[in-house]
C-alpha cells in the first residue's frame, strides 16, 4: 500500500488537472436551459433574457426548451437525471420547494438531485382587497375576519399555487378564519375580486398594482419580509406579523454532482448578466428585485422555502389529486 501512494497521489493530481482543463473548455457546445412553464409568460421570458446573455458571454447557445406539465415536475426530473456536465441546466421558480410537500412521490429527490447556481431574482405578492371591504391595513383586516369567522374569501389561483399557499400561511399567521375559493388561473380570480364576488387575494405586483392604482382593488401590504422598491407607500405583512415572508423567485440549478468549477463558472456568468441593464429591466418589469445570490445563500433559501411549506402544507392538510 505504502508503494502505491506515489502512484495514488499522481493520479489525484491528472484528475485534478483535467477537471480543471475541462471547465476551461466549457461550454465547448450549445447549453440547454429546461423551463417547466409555457413560452411567453413570465419565467420563460426571464429564463431566455439571461440565457441570451450568458450564451453571448460564454460563445456557446443557451437554448432554451419549454417542457410544460405537472406543475414543473416534467422539466425538474428531465435535468435531475440529466449528465452533471453543464449542458443541461433547470430555470425554476419556488415551485420547486413547494413540490415535496404537496406530492407524496417525487421522480426526484429536490434535496440531493441539484445544484444551486444562483437566485436571478424575486418579488413579493401585494395582499389586496375590494374596495367594498372596510379595512386599510393588515391589523385592521385581521380584527375585520376575527368579527366575521368564515365569512371573508379570499381568491386562490387553484389548489397549491402560490397565491394558495399564501393565503393558507396569511390565515394560519394571523390565527383567523377565511374561505379561500379556488379558481383556475389568475385571469378568474383577478376578475371576481374586482368584481367583489372575494374580498381579497393575493396577487403579482405587475397584475396588482394598476388595478389598485385605478382605484378597482385597494393595496394592503406586501408579503415579503420588508417594502417592495416599487411600492414604498405601501407596508409589509411583516410589520405586523414579524415571521410573515413569501416572494416568488426564480433560480438557476445545475445537477448534482456537476464539476464546482462549471457551477462556478456558470454562477459568475448568471451574476454578470443579471447585472446588464436589459435583464435588470425585465426583471423591473415583471416586478422583480435582481438575484445574484451565491451558490451558498441559494441553497439556504431553498432549505428555508421548503420547511416553510411543508408546515403550511401539513397544517392546512392540503392534497393535490
Amino acid at each position: 500500500m505504502m508503494a502505491r501512494i506515489p502512484e495514488m497521489l499522481a493520479a489525484a493530481v491528472l484528475l485534478a488537472c483535467a477537471s480543471g482543463a475541462a471547465a476551461q473548455a466549457y461550454p465547448s457546445r450549445p447549453v440547454r436551459v429546461i423551463v417547466g412553464f409555457a413560452a411567453g409568460g413570465g419565467t420563460d421570458i426571464l429564463a431566455r433574457s439571461l440565457a441570451q446573455k450568458m450564451g453571448d458571454s460564454l460563445g456557446q447557445p443557451f437554448v432554451v426548451e419549454n417542457r410544460t406539465g405537472a406543475n414543473s415536475i416534467i422539466a425538474t426530473d428531465i435535468v435531475a437525471k440529466s449528465a452533471p456536465d453543464g449542458y443541461t441546466l433547470l430555470f425554476n421558480t419556488n415551485i420547486h420547494t413547494i413540490n415535496p410537500s404537496l406530492h407524496r412521490k417525487l421522480p426526484y429527490n429536490t434535496d440531493t438531485d441539484f445544484a444551486p447556481i444562483t437566485l436571478a431574482g424575486s418579488a413579493p405578492s401585494l395582499l389586496a382587497v375590494h374596495p367594498s371591504i372596510p379595512a386599510r391595513t393588515v391589523k385592521e383586516l385581521a380584527a375585520l375576519a376575527r368579527s366575521k369567522p368564515g365569512a371573508l374569501t379570499m381568491a386562490a389561483a387553484g389548489n397549491g399555487t402560490p397565491s394558495h399557499l399564501a393565503a393558507e400561511f396569511f390565515r394560519q399567521t394571523a390565527k383567523i378564519d377565511l374561505l379561500i375559493v379556488q379558481y383556475k388561473g389568475t385571469g378568474a380570480s383577478f376578475n371576481d375580486l374586482v368584481g367583489g364576488q372575494v374580498a381579497m387575494a393575493f396577487g403579482s405586483l405587475p397584475g396588482f398594482a394598476p388595478l389598485a392604482k385605478a382605484g378597482k382593488i385597494r393595496a394592503i401590504a406586501v408579503s415579503g419580509a420588508k417594502r417592495a422598491p416599487s411600492l414604498p407607500e405601501i407596508p409589509a405583512i411583516a410589520e405586523t406579523y414579524p415571521d410573515f415572508d413569501v416572494v416568488i423567485w426564480y433560480g438557476l440549478f445545475a445537477p448534482a454532482r456537476t464539476p464546482r468549477d462549471i457551477v462556478t463558472r456558470l454562477h459568475g456568468e448568471a451574476v454578470k448578466a443579471l447585472a446588464n441593464e436589459e435583464v435588470a429591466q425585465r426583471l423591473a418589469a415583471q416586478g422583480f428585485e435582481p438575484g445574484g445570490t451565491t451558490t451558498e445563500q441559494f441553497a439556504a433559501i431553498i432549505r428555508r422555502d421548503t420547511k416553510l411549506w411543508q408546515g403550511v402544507i401539513s397544517k392546512a392538510n392540503i392534497k393535490v389529486e
